[in-house]
């Protein structure tokens, strides 16, 4: 079983910057891809970000050039820096973990608000 644990979310102008993280403990991690995902009020969940052990990544179009993904797999930490936030970037941010080769969630953290004010 993989326990994540997210930190980082708040509240931050439109055109600023946050970063979260991410720490897996637990069994089964090994050498899991993970990632982020978002979902808004309303809105279905969807992948923002995600790498893999060896450090392929892959993000969503509306977030790249904008949101990059780190990873520790010696701290089991996974980051997502994010830039030029936008208000449309708002929504509760879960970090996910699963698969290989692709983000295949089967965990999930309990998730961190951000919010972006125009």
């Amino acid at each position: 079983q993989v326990q994540l644990v997210e930190s980082g979310g708040g509240l931050v102008e439109a055109g600023g910057s946050l970063r979260l993280s991410c720490a897996a403990s637990g069994s089964g991690f090994k050498i899991d891809a993970m990632g982020w995902y978002r979902q808004a009020p309303g809105d279905q969940r969807e992948l923002v970000a995600a790498i893999t052990f060896s450090g392929t990544t892959n993000y969503a179009n509306s977030v790249r050039g904008r949101f990059t993904i780190f990873r520790d797999n010696a701290k089991k930490t996974v980051l997502l820096h994010m830039a030029n936030l936008k208000p449309e970037d708002t929504a509760v941010y879960y970090c996910a973990s699963g698969g290989i080769a692709t983000l295949i969630p089967r965990s999930w953290g309990q998730g961190t608000q951000v919010t972006v004010s125009s």
